[in-house]
């Protein structure tokens, strides 16, 4: 009885001590901090669109746009030439809501003059607005809008938008740009804004910026302002043009690069990652005729980064040249 009862003890000893060592030995998952970021200009369908349609298939691209964006999964997303107009509604509350994202939006058109009640009436009137917007898998809490100097055209409105995007681990300042082209002065209010949240560590600046890398303020960026040219660092010696694309070829035809991710090195103890950068939306679809159909006259630019908390370094990137699946 004694021994029956000492080997039942030893043996449920064995199984406690089995048990406690597994549960010890099983890994903390922690939670990601890497980011997938992407910056789009989505080819809205001119200012006559409340009217009539111009030709460039917007609802057949939008859905060409929906589908490729549910295959990438990007968590932040910057679109430009986000439009709303009578025939097609409100395009980026479309896609927010065929992602399930929230969306924050803001039409350049609504700032023509700056008298808030003259500018909704002329877009109201013709039925179209267009401007930039930002969409997150993440809660927004916080938006902003900034008006932009018109250096060079006095009618034609630009806007810089900034969203507070509260991540799995922590708040991000996120920008959507669309600038006039050749209009450095805007380029340089956009750099001075974007600057001023560099406390934070953690700011990404997306968009069409309708000048390209060799552009006088933007190498300026690079040398003195602790800004990231993502695509640039994963792919160096890369063209990476993303425009123009006919979308109405089968063939590519963008060879000019505007369209741009910059990461900001803050002063937070964090520095920017950049673990790889590619284009999107660089094949055609086609009209159910079997006509190909590119979805923008611009290429996407996707990444994957992280902001990683250090103390006293310099930028750090590693590079992975394929992106990992999401």
């Amino acid at each position: 009885m004694v021994r029956q009862f000492s080997l039942t003890l030893l043996y449920a000893t064995t199984l406690l001590v089995s048990w406690h060592t597994t549960a010890w030995a099983e890994p903390v998952q922690e939670e990601t901090r890497n980011l997938r970021v992407l910056t789009y200009n989505l080819l809205h369908d001119g200012a006559g669109s409340g009217f009539f349609e111009s030709g460039t298939h917007l609802q057949e691209r939008l859905e060409i746009t929906i589908q490729e964006l549910k295959r990438l999964q990007p968590d932040i997303i910057a679109l430009q030439e986000a439009s709303v107009s009578r025939r097609h509604g409100n395009v980026p509350q479309q896609i927010a809501d065929a992602l399930g994202y929230q969306m924050v939006f803001e039409p350049a058109t609504q700032h023509i003059f700056g008298i808030g009640f003259l500018d909704r009436l002329i877009t109201s009137a013709i039925g179209f607005k267009e401007g930039p917007a930002i969409l997150s898998r993440y809660p927004i809490i916080a938006s902003e809008i900034y008006d932009l100097p018109r250096c060079q055209q006095r009618l034609d409105p630009r806007i810089l938008l900034r969203a507070e995007i509260k991540a799995a681990d922590g708040s991000i300042q996120v920008f959507s740009a669309h600038t006039s082209k050749g209009d450095d002065c805007q380029l340089q209010r956009v750099g001075e804004l974007v600057r001023e949240h560099r406390g934070t560590g953690r700011a990404i600046l997306m968009g069409d910026l309708n000048t390209g890398e060799q552009s006088p303020v933007l190498t300026g960026w690079l040398k003195d302002s602790g800004f990231v040219d993502v695509f640039r660092v994963a792919n160096p010696g890369v063209s990476g043009g993303t425009v123009w694309q006919n979308i109405d070829v089968e063939w590519p035809t963008a060879d000019r690069r505007v369209d741009f991710i910059f990461l900001l090195n803050g002063e937070a103890g964090t520095s920017p990652v950049v673990h790889s950068s590619h284009l999107a939306f660089d094949q055609p679809g086609h009209l159910p005729n079997g006509d190909a159909l590119w979805p923008s006259d611009h290429r996407g630019v996707l990444a994957d980064i992280e902001f990683v908390q250090v103390a006293d370094t310099p930028i750090s990137t590693t590079i992975s040249r394929a992106l990992p699946a999401k």
